[in-house]
């Protein structure tokens, strides 16, 4: 395991976490449903919703071709600095949506979030190449971890920039392209592959049902999609809607926000840190039994809270376990996939991950705006997801998890 290029790899993830902590969490987030739509009645919620629904579907259709594409093509890095750089140009372009551009502000969402999404596809797929079995939860967690330490960095530059958000859009920019650089200057070059890239992009095309075959007839690996699928939507869903439900429910403003997720940063930080190593000890099935019911207790309690007080303890709980249950989850779908087809199950994973994420931000704009504005009853409609996804993930055998409890026998 080569530590430069691991550092190189978990540099990518802080640069990128500027995004979807100033984009889709804190800033972007409630400046476009508040100010641009306005979230009278839930109006809102419902076309942020169908605008994170919208971005996901497309990497969810695309991402098994595109990962086809970079392991027979063997054009993986190409394809990071190709959506590393569409998510760049969207945000940049943010500087441009004033109120009441709904359209406008939906459109570049989209494309940014398409950027960000997609280019995630092909950084995933390093984990196996730059870390062997025995590491790659200690690795991923140590990716998720520094990526809340750019993630608390992107919020501070933000807060010190409002309310100029064309500057805070842009610092965005500036800051993962500043730190993602030495991640395409480190990470080995791409090995040219068996095919071209118009080659790969029609086995791609032609291909999608045999890498559906290939994903599903692994027992654990399609147990564990299956699982993954449901729990996953639960938490992709209420990172990209905690701005708003913090802003219309508990009347924070954007400063004010801004800060609440600060310290939700710096406690997903420490645990991701904290259940890094525990996640190659135990398996990451261990940890996400834990993590995921950690989830629904917050989900159901979030229902019946009503002070800002008692939110900001639930978040911090919350984040504990949100970079483990990302970092654990990689970890166990790295461990799952044969050699030589990183890419393209990764692929899959993120089909199976965006498929899941249409589901979830429609339902919570869709509960939001029918409940009249009741985004309490939305985040509980929510919360089912993660059971549902606990349920499911006790049918899959962790082969790590066996291994660590007979070496401890």
């Amino acid at each position: 395991m080569s530590r430069r290029h691991v550092a190189a790899w978990a540099l990518y993830d802080f640069a990128n976490s500027a995004y979807p902590a100033v984009v889709q969490t804190a800033v972007f987030s409630v400046y476009y449903t508040t100010i641009v739509v306005g979230n009278a009645h839930g109006r809102g919620d419902w076309w942020w919703g169908r605008a994170v629904s919208t971005s996901v579907l497309i990497v969810a259709l695309t991402a098994p071709l595109l990962g086809a594409i970079a392991d027979r093509a063997g054009v993986r890095k190409r394809l990071l600095f190709l959506f590393t750089s569409m998510c760049l140009l969207g945000v940049t372009l943010f500087t441009t949506i004033k109120p009441g551009m709904v359209v406008w502000g939906f459109v570049l969402y989209v494309f940014a979030n398409v950027g960000f999404e997609g280019a995630l596809v092909f950084y995933n797929a390093y984990l196996p190449d730059i870390a062997p079995p025995e590491k790659q939860g200690f690795v991923s967690g140590l990716g998720f971890g520094v990526g809340y330490l750019g993630s608390v960095a992107g919020l501070l530059l933000g807060w010190v920039l409002l309310p100029n958000l064309s500057l805070v859009w842009l610092s965005v920019v500036v800051f993962f392209a500043v730190f993602s650089t030495p991640t395409f200057l480190v990470l080995p070059r791409d090995v040219r592959g068996g095919m071209t890239v118009s080659r790969a992009a029609a086995w791609g095309l032609t291909g999608f049902r045999q890498i559906v075959r290939d994903a599903l007839s692994i027992r654990e690996l399609r147990r564990f999609l299956l699982a993954y699928f449901f729990y996953i939507d639960g938490i992709l869903t209420v990172i990209v809607v905690a701005g708003p439900f913090a802003v219309s429910s508990f009347g924070f403003d954007t400063r004010g926000t801004i800060v609440l997720f600060l310290v939700v940063q710096v406690s997903a930080l420490l645990g991701a840190f904290a259940l890094a190593r525990p996640t190659d000890r135990f398996g990451p099935k261990r940890i996400l039994d834990g993590v995921i019911l950690l989830w629904v207790v917050v989900g159901v309690t979030a229902y019946f809270i009503t002070t800002q007080r008692a939110f900001i303890v639930l978040a911090v709980v919350a984040g504990f376990g949100l970079g483990s249950a990302q970092a654990a989850s990689r970890s166990f779908m790295a461990s799952l996939i044969p050699e030589g087809k990183e890419a393209e199950m990764f692929g899959f994973y993120a089909f199976c991950g965006k498929s899941s994420s249409i589901l979830g931000p429609a339902l919570f704009g869709y509960v939001s705006e029918r409940s009249g504005g009741n985004q309490h009853l939305a985040v509980l409609a929510i919360t089912a997801m993660y059971l549902v996804g606990l349920v499911l993930l006790q049918r899959v055998r962790d082969p790590r998890g066996a291994a660590a409890s007979s070496g401890a026998a």
